[in-house]
């Protein structure tokens, strides 16, 4: 058995989960969240505690038991508490503002760049450098964060583009000035 997939997951108050239809429901304060269940895992609830079982009879390697508890870890996580992403812009007239449903990104290029927000995520511009993504769906906020990122990622030479909060960017030495000889 997987030494993650055997803790218990804690099951925080308000937080439902129910298995029905072969998929198990989370439902909280925040919002409602549910995945397939897989066959040959079992979810029992005791004392306000989610235990995640594997069945030794179904043959499935031992990560999945421990991926099926950190999903389910996810959706209680999620509609309880939900997840935030933070994305900073660096350089020189990057700006980024909220139009709508679109991202509008200002980030050097001749044209600005509009990106779709999808339903679930929430979208915060603070002092239009820094990018707040929010919502229930691990999954879909970090998707989304990276797709963002992915627009103009830090370059190595100057750091400039957009980069997670705490993302530490390594720089290189440029190019060494010429004229100098042994």
């Amino acid at each position: 058995m997987s030494r993650l997939g055997k803790s218990p997951i804690a099951l925080p108050e308000k937080v439902e989960i129910t298995i029905a239809d072969g998929m198990v429901h989370a439902k909280g304060p925040k919002g409602n969240l549910s995945i397939p269940a897989h066959p040959g895992i079992s979810v029992k609830v005791e004392d306000n505690r989610l235990i995640v079982e594997k069945d030794e009879k179904v043959e499935m390697p031992r990560t999945t038991h421990g991926l099926y508890r950190a999903l389910i870890n996810n959706l209680v996580v999620g509609v309880s508490k939900g997840f935030e992403v933070r994305l900073s812009l660096v350089g020189v007239g990057y700006r980024a503002a909220v139009q709508g449903q679109m991202l509008d990104l200002q980030l050097g290029f001749s044209h600005p760049t509009q990106l779709k927000i999808p339903k679930g995520v929430n979208i915060t511009v603070d002092k239009s450098v820094t990018v707040i993504l929010s919502g229930i769906d691990k999954h879909l906020v970090g998707q989304f964060a990276a797709q963002v990122r992915g627009m103009k990622p830090p370059e190595p030479y100057k750091g400039k583009g957009i980069r997670y909060e705490n993302e530490f960017v390594r720089k290189k030495a440029g190019k060494a000035a010429k004229g100098k000889t042994a």
